[in-house]
């Protein structure tokens, strides 16, 4: 009589029958966009579509954290390359390699990766076999539990269950994933749960001695910023801030132009708007007399997001918009207003508006109305501390797995 598999046999057999499948015929030409530093590097994989974002900011994070440590960003085709976006030098990404076992090797020979992150699921057995096998320590962060639900999930079920248990560590998303977790047979002593991987911006850098001289020029009064403005959103800015000037007279705009080269033309119309403006790019400050600072030399955000307690993020208002990462405005304690085109932070200001921090506006009459009441102290305040519990929750998750990697990184895990 025939005995039955059992739950070991079953997996064995179906990676077997995958790795079969993916080892025929020849690998495709690995190739790498950039050269592999020396020092630490920690990889870490966007297998979710729409996580680019957030884990571009956890992999800048952690290059910041820890001095000498590069990162290494793989996506696949569900994940744009570009919305990664770090920042940073010391970030790279790379498309992530074929499921053939030469293309893997071929990757992991030439990265050397010291700590790997998968993050949500999508799981790949060839290279995360094969990284285990090099005794690289791996973790399954932001794991969610519709991870697991591929079509070859479904085919061989026993896969992702022999997967599971490669990862040293497992941070779940929710209470489903959590359960989905140890279903899948992970120790639970290996299973934490967190909140959601989410952008976190960056806590843009500023100028001490410009951040001292420009506080002491505005001194009490209030001041609201246009940033990365477009020339189609000029004349709706300047509208909008005519018509805030009506109730707090004494109200100064930060005018920021999306390019250095707009800034004549910028020059140009509000003179002709008949408002009386100095340009920072000629070392001017903003006297009481003076209605708009026109911040014409790109690069100082970290200076206007500071000084503002109210910012209105432009490339917005009009079709074609894609939006400024109001991340970096709310790390600062700005306030948000923005237009409705903003498909590439779309998730980062609907998470913002839902916790009361970004407000979004159509047009000029809105963006006026909106500046005149936000602009009030204990409104601005309200907003900004929304803002800033939402980034503090998403960096309380990175700061999670930081701790997880200088762990692994130090031998002390």
């Amino acid at each position: 009589r025939g005995v039955g598999l059992t739950a070991t046999m079953r997996a064995s057999l179906g990676l077997a029958a995958y790795r079969a499948l993916f080892g025929r015929g020849s690998a495709p030409e690995f190739t790498a966009r950039a050269a592999r530093p020396s020092g630490e590097l920690v990889w870490l994989h966007a297998a979710e579509p729409g996580s680019g974002r957030a884990v571009g900011d956890l992999a800048r994070r952690m290059s910041v954290a820890r001095p000498g440590l590069h990162t290494l960003v793989t996506t696949g085709p569900e994940v744009s390359a570009a919305r990664v976006n770090p920042k940073n030098d010391n970030v790279m990404v790379e498309e992530l390699p074929a499921e053939h076992p030469d293309a893997v090797a071929a990757f992991l020979d030439y990265w050397e990766p010291d700590v790997a992150i998968w993050i949500w699921g999508g799981l790949r057995p060839n290279l995360i076999l094969a990284a285990s096998e090099r005794q690289i320590p791996m973790f399954l962060i932001d794991a969610g539990s519709d991870g697991f639900d591929a079509r070859r999930d479904r085919w061989l079920p026993e896969v992702p269950r022999q997967l599971i248990n490669q990862f040293s560590r497992v941070l779940t998303r929710s209470d489903q994933a959590h359960l989905r977790v140890a279903q899948m047979g992970c120790p639970l002593d290996r299973i934490e749960m967190m909140a959601p991987l989410q952008p976190t911006g960056q806590a843009l850098s500023v100028a001490q001695s410009d951040l001292d001289e420009v506080g002491q020029a505005v001194k009490d009064r209030p001041v609201w910023l246009a940033a990365g403005v477009d020339p189609d959103e000029l004349p709706v800015v300047i509208e909008a801030h005519q018509e805030a000037l009506k109730s707090a007279h004494r109200l100064l705009l930060i005018l920021e132009p999306g390019t250095e080269a707009d800034g004549e033309a910028f020059a140009s119309a509000v003179q002709q708007a008949g408002l009386r403006f100095v340009r920072w790019s000629e070392g001017e400050m903003p006297a009481d007399e003076n209605q708009v600072l026109l911040a014409d030399l790109n690069g100082e955000l970290g200076l206007w997001y500071r000084i503002a307690p109210v910012s209105f993020l432009g490339h917005s208002l009009f079709s074609g918009g894609r939006g400024c990462d109001p991340y970096e405005a709310a790390a600062l304690g700005s306030a948000v207003l923005y237009g409705p085109n903003v498909r590439a932070y779309l998730q980062s200001y609907s998470r913002l508006a839902a916790a009361g921090a970004a407000r979004i506006v159509n047009d000029a009459d809105g963006l006026g109305r909106a500046v005149s009441q936000v602009i009030a102290p204990h409104h601005a305040a309200r907003m900004a501390m929304a803002g800033w519990e939402v980034v503090s929750r998403g960096a309380t998750v990175a700061d999670r797995v930081f701790d997880l990697v200088q762990s692994a990184l130090d031998g002390t895990d």
